[in-house]
């Protein structure tokens, strides 16, 4: 199984659907609560080659990006490939 990230905010409504459709797929992640550790967010920001709202999810160290963007490649049907490898 693959190695998810995700950085996340309380109170996100987009961060909550990103999560839920892993939880759907049985996909454990590893979250960072970025409102919790503050340092985090330079983490994330870094890592996420400047995006700087959350979520952002990464899959094996592979930055793909929001919410929108993890929802686009499931309706692409790329998110189940990513997520097996």
């Amino acid at each position: 199984m693959s190695k998810v990230e995700i950085y996340t905010k309380a109170y996100c409504p987009f961060c909550t659907r990103a999560k839920a459709l892993l939880q759907q797929k049985g996909v454990e992640y590893t979250e960072y609560a970025i409102d919790a550790e503050p340092a985090l967010r330079d983490v994330m920001i870094e890592r996420a080659n400047g995006g700087y709202t959350v979520p952002q999810i990464f899959i094996n160290d592979q930055h793909i990006g929001g919410c929108d963007d993890m929802f686009a490649l499931e309706r692409q049907q790329e998110l189940d490939p990513l997520l097996a490898s």
